[in-house]
């Protein structure tokens, strides 16, 4: 078996990475990124790409179809990767995440590969009412980052076919210590911030809905898409992926890392306008599609594994939302450096 992980070298490819070659014993694993975020390694030592047979680096927007050679499955992680970024280049997240992606679909099924697996959002619902949105309900994606997932979904569904299986897995919002760890997830912010300053700020009233789902349980639900069958879910399908009591309002969160990290302080902005960015998930169709590969990792431990991860790190930082641990930071240093152009391009 062969597959493609384009967007290896973030925060959850090292995983992801690890896990398939654990898993699989006749895998050979090939990963493509552009390597942006390739050096922030976090409490490693050596690379996490030592898991790949073979790593290319380039850009999805200048993909060679050569890359594509053999694949059976492509795992498409690779996007300009949340809301923050997505604003600041919403043009190169339109290049990047909608057109050169619907452009790796159609390479990928032109080249013969059988499954195409997309990292997708459930923060394409938006602004939700009471009730946990389904895979039924209506989408309603609020930022340019949401407009992307959307976008590409409906692409792979029309793609799709008896040759060519598509899975869209529509993430919760993610969490949890990687090689490449990320501060710029609302978990992972919590938890440095309580470690490094004794205090929780939350930026909004706290009452915004947030279904959360460890990194570990991503990779897992990319398993279960490597291995489904069209009797689960059929030629094409998008889904939830978490679990129901997963389903958190922010200052829940909040209160749960002050009781795992003693002595921390809450300060909530009680006159903060409405975020509108709050939506809770129903995940009862993953649930039934994959019984065997449900999130495992609750909230205390991804709290404890990160506050581990970060103390073996020595880290100490209060001011990490300006350090390259924030994706969008690493982007304009490296802008500000004249390594990248406003496009995205490496300068040669």
């Amino acid at each position: 078996m062969k597959i493609l992980v384009t967007g290896n070298t973030g925060y959850i490819g090292p995983v992801l990475g690890e896990k398939l070659k654990q898993k699989y014993n006749d895998l050979k694993l090939i990963g493509f990124d552009t390597g942006f975020f390739a050096h922030c390694l976090t409490g490693v030592n050596v690379s996490p790409e030592l898991n790949y047979d073979v790593q290319y680096y380039g850009d999805i927007r200048k993909l060679d179809k050569n890359v594509f050679h053999g694949v059976d499955i492509v795992i498409h992680l690779a996007a300009i990767s949340n809301d923050p970024m997505g604003n600041n280049f919403a043009s190169v997240t339109e290049e990047i995440n909608s057109k050169a992606s619907e452009n790796v679909a159609k390479i990928a099924k032109r080249a013969g590969v059988r499954k195409f697996i997309f990292a997708s959002s459930c923060s394409m619902y938006g602004t939700a009412d009471s009730e946990a949105k389904k895979e039924s309900d209506s989408l309603n994606p609020l930022t340019a980052y949401a407009k992307s997932k959307v976008y590409m979904e409906q692409v792979i569904e029309k793609l799709s076919d008896n040759k060519f299986q598509g899975t869209c897995l529509r993430y919760s919002t993610a969490c949890g210590m990687t090689p490449r760890l990320r501060l710029d997830l609302v978990l992972n912010d919590f938890v440095a911030s309580a470690l490094t300053t004794g205090r929780i700020e939350i930026l909004s009233d706290g009452t915004p809905w947030r279904p959360l789902i460890d990194v570990q349980d991503m990779v897992r639900a990319i398993q279960w898409a490597v291995e489904r069958g069209d009797d689960q879910g059929g030629n094409f399908v998008a889904v939830n992926v978490g679990r129901n009591e997963w389903n958190y309002q922010v200052v829940d969160v909040a209160n749960r890392v002050s009781q795992r990290i003693p002595n921390t302080k809450i300060d909530i902005n009680t006159e903060a306008a409405p975020d509108k960015r709050s939506y809770r998930v129903d995940f009862s169709l993953y649930e039934s599609l994959a019984p065997n590969y449900l999130p495992q990792v609750d909230l205390d431990q991804s709290i404890d594994e990160l506050a581990e991860g970060l103390k073996r790190m020595n880290f100490k930082d209060q001011n990490f939302r300006a350090s390259e641990m924030m994706r969008l930071k690493v982007l304009q240093n490296l802008q500000d450096k004249r390594l990248l152009d406003k496009n995205l391009y490496w300068k040669k």
